[in-house]
């Protein structure tokens, strides 16, 4: 059974860090993908950044570009997602997820971690 929590939301000044983290457990992960995502009220889930865990591999959405950095930690079996210069409108609720590398559809997910950002 895969099992994925994230951990390291809060509340946060307009230009500061977060770093999330997220354990994954239940099986070997090197031949899956994991991303981060978001949804803020009203809007729809966003993918962020993604990780192929074996090879580190990653790819970023440009709203979040140069601010935000995805990386794993294979002796510790998590993925991290080290925020920088957060504006208000990255506040959502942020949700870690596994897939396959054939597949496109993640079909783990976290339960979500809330990060909110005042102006």
């Amino acid at each position: 059974q895969v099992q994925l929590v994230e951990s390291g939301g809060g509340l946060v000044q307009a230009g500061g860090s977060l770093r999330l983290s997220c354990v994954a457990s239940g099986r070997t992960f090197s031949n899956y993908v994991m991303g981060w995502f978001r949804q803020a009220p009203g809007k729809e889930r966003e993918l962020l950044a993604s990780v192929r865990w074996s090879a580190g591999n990653t790819n970023y959405a440009d709203s979040v570009k140069g601010r935000f950095t995805i990386s794993r930690d294979s002796a510790k079996n998590t993925v991290y997602l080290q925020m920088n210069s957060l504006k208000p409108e990255d506040t959502a609720v942020y949700y870690c997820a596994a897939r396959l590398s054939g597949n496109a559809k993640y079909g783990y997910w976290g339960q979500g971690t809330q990060v909110t950002v005042s102006s």
